[in-house]
């Protein structure tokens, strides 16, 4: 069975040829009118690729634009091996496709070269019998379909950790009160030698609310929200890294000025970017970079919708803010397991910053992905828009 985009791709040939000959689609008694293929293929959000006989870009559709960073004028002096090493599986799939005159489906190729870096994409190659030799590659993004699954698992470990914490908060306080409250009464009526013992007890209890605090911000509760706007956000967080801890980073910034509000909590969307250009900052930092920088860059994208938690409606998450770092990369032991509670590379560390970052991100209904490797890490926010609903009611 022929899938639509072949059989799109395969009018679009086949009046090309027509008009070759001569041939008039748009009159005749046995023929109806062909509709522009073209328009049709353009339309598509996936991206669409029709290489020839000896691998030239014959026709890319806007989305293959946008998915390959090159545009069709420049692909069209270009090979697929331009692109893609030659030993790359994608050209095993285009050989299976051409000598078995069959559609090959391929999932989680990797397209990595200088110039292009897709993991996880999924790939199906068709002939097209009008065009001998040549292949139409219907190419799929499953990074976002990836990261919808991560980010369920993240709210539940985050909701995992709100019933831990809810438990300390209940069960741990109370009695450590009791102990901090002992060993300061301690601390002025015991010997001098036994003091130091005392003031060991009470900086502990303090350690440990410190920690169930910490743990507490977890919790399932209404957030406020508002117009807020990105770019001040941003702005805000520069400058406390750039005061203290980030002193020594390059910042860049990268903005689209036309960006429109974000609905959502001023307080922790700091928190969110805070956090990640704090991590950003120790990864350049602890791995000695010379010219260690942090990007923040945002930008206005379709097509990317999420359910609103506790509610049945859907909301568009068109607004993506970017912190990017020139780092050595996340290991990849952990990139898989790195919004869940309690992971961490750092010796130092709690492993619920990021953990943090995914329960806010979800609490706003939006959404959080990572691309890293070495010399190039990128946090990616997909944020709601201020909506005309939203601005009425607010």
């Amino acid at each position: 069975m022929i899938n639509p985009v072949t059989r799109a791709a395969r009018a679009m040939i086949g009046r090309a040829s027509d008009k070759g000959r001569g041939a008039d689609n748009s009159r005749g008694t046995d023929r109806q009118p062909v509709p522009d293929a073209g328009l049709i293929l353009g339309a598509l959000s996936m991206p669409v690729v029709l290489i020839d006989a000896e691998n030239r870009f014959r026709y890319v559709n806007h989305a293959a634009e946008q998915f390959l960073g090159i545009s069709a004028a420049q692909l069209a002096a270009l090979r697929l091996t331009d692109l893609v090493p030659s030993d790359n599986p994608l050209f095993l799939l285009i050989d299976q496709v051409r000598n078995g005159e069959v559609t090959v489906s391929d999932h989680e190729l990797t397209l990595d070269s200088p110039r292009l870096h897709k993991p996880g994409i999924a790939v199906q190659g068709s002939p097209l019998p009008e065009e001998p030799g040549a292949v139409l590659l219907v190419m799929q993004d499953a990074s976002a379909a990836r990261a919808l699954d991560r980010q369920l698992a993240f709210r539940g470990a985050a909701r995992s950790v709100s019933g831990m914490a809810a438990i300390l908060a209940h069960e741990v306080k109370n009695p450590l009160s009791g102990i901090r409250g002992a060993a300061q009464l301690l601390e002025s009526t015991v010997a001098p030698e036994d003091r130091e013992l005392a003031v060991l007890i009470r900086e502990e209890a303090d350690r440990i609310r410190g920690l169930v605090d910490r743990m507490e911000i977890f919790g399932e509760k209404p957030i406020q929200r508002g117009a807020i706007n990105i770019h001040r956000v941003l702005e805000h967080v520069r400058k406390l890294a750039q005061s203290g801890f980030a002193a020594h980073v390059r910042f860049q910034e990268v903005y689209d000025p036309s960006l429109p509000p974000v609905w959502g909590n001023r307080d922790q969307l700091v928190q969110v970017v805070l956090n990640l250009v704090k991590n950003a900052t120790e990864a350049v930092t602890d791995a000695g970079e010379t010219n260690p920088e942090i990007v923040l860059s945002t930008a206005y994208q379709h097509g990317m919708r999420l359910s609103v938690p506790g509610s049945t409606d859907r909301v568009e998450l068109p607004l993506t803010v970017a912190v990017r770092d020139n780092g050595p990369g996340i290991p990849d032991d952990i990139r898989p397991h790195l919004f869940e509670p309690f992971v961490t590379s750092k010796a130092a560390g709690n492993g619920l910053g990021l953990s943090l970052v995914a329960k806010i991100m979800g609490d706003h209904g939006g959404l959080i992905e990572v691309d890293s490797r070495p010399g190039r890490t990128e946090f990616r926010l997909h944020l709601p828009m201020l909506s005309e609903r939203d601005a009425d009611a607010f």
